[in-house]
């Protein structure tokens, strides 16, 4: 039942998108990708149209998460202006990447990726740093490196932003809530790449790389998912989920590298 699935994997991973402010994408990814799979007419897009798929879902999940964490005022507006330029123009580069690599090299990039995220969450610390940020300059290139990444697997960019906004005098909290604020403009420029370079006339439910009804599943669940995962942030240490789903990102990154 794909409704089911879908509906499933966008309810988790919108949690966790509002929970640990890593996006929902880690979660998204690898369940779409398998389910993608399955299917002979997507089997061999499978992962670009997973990574498609979930930053098209952030347009929804994200702006409920961003806007439940503007509301308790802990989104550092500042911040994400400085870096927007460089995660626009990014997440476009990373979708054309994510174009021409090819599905199995791009699962192969997100597997590598998600054990570096799985061992960063297990072994890692929440403390925040005491570097100062940077100018404009160097800020934009931190969101371009961050928004090409992000653009090229499908994910959020806060498994990058919130230990970077840590690391410069910032609290959990308002590293989490203005690493969801920074994913909107990833998820929009990401999608948009997509929409254009895939071909829409080979999935009949497709729109470029965007497959329809799963967008649809998964977005309607994850939007109820990021409010939930919101108010467990704030009201909870997050310890505990980030070492469950380190391991889980690491069952992950085995199962990808392996593929």
């Amino acid at each position: 039942m794909p409704w089911l699935e879908y509906a499933l994997t966008g309810l988790v991973g919108g949690f966790l998108a509002g929970y640990l402010g890593i996006g929902g994408g880690l979660i998204l990814v690898p369940a779409l990708s398998w389910l993608f799979s399955r299917d002979p007419a997507t089997a061999g897009t499978a992962v670009q149209m997973a990574v498609a798929t979930s930053l098209a879902s952030m347009l929804f999940s994200s702006m409920s998460s961003l806007l439940a964490h503007h509301r308790r005022g802990a989104i550092l507006w500042p911040l994400v202006n400085l870096l927007l330029p460089g995660l626009l123009l990014g997440a476009l580069l990373g979708s054309l990447i994510a174009d021409r690599i090819g599905s199995a090299v791009l699962g192969g990039v997100f597997g590598v990726f998600a054990l570096i995220v799985g061992l960063q969450l297990l072994l890692g610390t929440a403390r925040a740093g005491n570097k100062p940020m940077p100018g404009r300059g160097p800020a934009a290139s931190i969101g371009l490196v961050i928004g090409s990444i992000s653009g090229m697997l499908g994910i959020g960019g806060g498994s990058m932003t919130v230990p970077w906004f840590l690391w410069h005098r910032h609290t959990v909290q308002n590293a989490i809530a203005t690493a969801a604020a920074c994913g909107y403009p990833i998820a929009v420029a990401g999608t948009l790449g997509f929409i254009f370079l895939g071909d829409n006339n080979t999935v009949v439910t497709n729109l470029g790389y965007v497959h329809l009804p799963a967008l649809a599943g998964v977005a309607l669940f994850s939007v109820v998912g990021a409010p939930l995962g919101v108010i467990a942030i704030h009201g909870s240490s997050p310890l505990m989920a980030r070492r469950f789903f380190a391991i889980f990102l690491l069952a992950v990154a085995t199962k990808m590298l392996a593929a």
